[in-house]
């Protein structure tokens, strides 16, 4: 991982920006329209695009580069769906967006009715959730949505703790004791966040890094029925390593790997190394659910490089506590 990140951070190895890329499906058009207020498209694109190279100077992720930050990634995922459920089946359930980014889809949710005292957003760099208020022409005061900065492997940020143990400290109630806005560290977070949103997170990371967040973030959700942990991510129909690169022509470039998991290698991790078994007998009942589909990746196409493998696919999985 240490290599991605090298390529991630150094501004020598980041391939260039191209606004040819930028593409808003109508309902991502309505969405940025309605949030920003600028509802000429030509003037819309044009703000985007400046706020998309401030965030590419604090880091060079492929997914800013390419506008994910436009998508409606959250909306895409059939776990939205179980997770707008318990604003019907709760009193005051507490959404997480782990790796937020922009916080494009922390709005989206408070768009759809997810109050928004009741979301809290996070991410390594603070400085992705200023552009986020930039690229929304928002203030802290405008959107009140929580926001905690810090590495989630950080045991003084999110102190280790399994399921098992979250669930015999018999949370009675899945409302912190302080405001999600005065929350310092996401251990205050441990068993009471109803669902949790991780979006283009988990391949950041490899195999034992990927297992090692899988429990961190079980011990966040909630011990009630129904609360949920989904998200996307890339991922293989094998299990394995996919080459990312290099992507500029350079010898002395790292060689970008990102580990995958299959659908049923995802299953597998959930089931029987977070959660430990779904068969009752002492094991905590979930259901997950891993579907993988091929999408086109025109950042990668646009450079006209050797990439070693330009077939990409995504992972949009669900963990539902039964």
């Amino acid at each position: 991982m240490a290599q991605n990140l090298r390529y991630y951070a150094d501004p020598a190895l980041r391939p260039p920006l191209n606004p040819d890329l930028y593409n808003l499906q109508q309902d991502e058009l309505a969405f940025f329209q309605k949030l920003t207020g600028i509802t000429d498209e030509t003037e819309l694109k044009s703000h985007i695009i400046y706020v998309q190279a401030k965030a590419y100077e604090i880091y060079g992720y492929p997914c800013i580069r390419a506008f994910s930050f436009t998508r409606l990634k959250i909306a895409r995922v059939p776990g939205y769906k179980t997770a707008l459920k318990l604003l019907e089946q709760r009193e005051n359930p507490i959404l997480l967006d782990i790796g937020c980014c922009f916080g494009n889809d922390i709005r989206k949710a408070v768009l759809d009715g997810w109050p928004v005292q009741n979301v809290i957003a996070s991410d390594l760099n603070p400085g992705f959730w200023d552009c986020g208020h930039e690229l929304f022409k928002s203030t802290p005061q405008s959107f009140p949505a929580a926001f905690i900065a810090g590495d989630v492997f950080d045991p003084a940020f999110l102190a280790p703790c399994e399921p098992k143990a979250i669930i015999a400290r018999n949370y009675a109630t899945p409302t912190p004791t302080t405001p999600l806005k005065d929350l310092r560290s996401l251990s205050a977070l441990q068993g009471k966040a109803s669902a949790i949103f991780a979006g283009a997170f988990f391949h950041l990371f490899n195999e034992e890094r990927q297992l090692e967040l899988a429990h961190r973030l079980a011990s966040l959700l909630s011990p009630e029925k129904g609360s949920v942990i989904f998200g996307q991510h890339g991922a293989m129909p094998v299990k394995g390593l996919r080459m990312q690169g290099p992507v500029i022509k350079d010898e002395k470039a790292p060689k970008v790997q990102m580990f995958c998991h299959s659908p049923d290698s995802w299953k597998q991790m959930w089931i029987d190394n977070v959660f430990g078994g779904v068969d009752g007998k002492g094991s905590e009942r979930i259901q997950v659910d891993a579907d993988l589909i091929e999408v086109e990746r025109k950042d990668l196409k646009d450079l006209s490089l050797e990439i070693a493998d330009r077939r990409f696919w995504l992972l949009n999985w669900c963990v539902i506590r039964l």
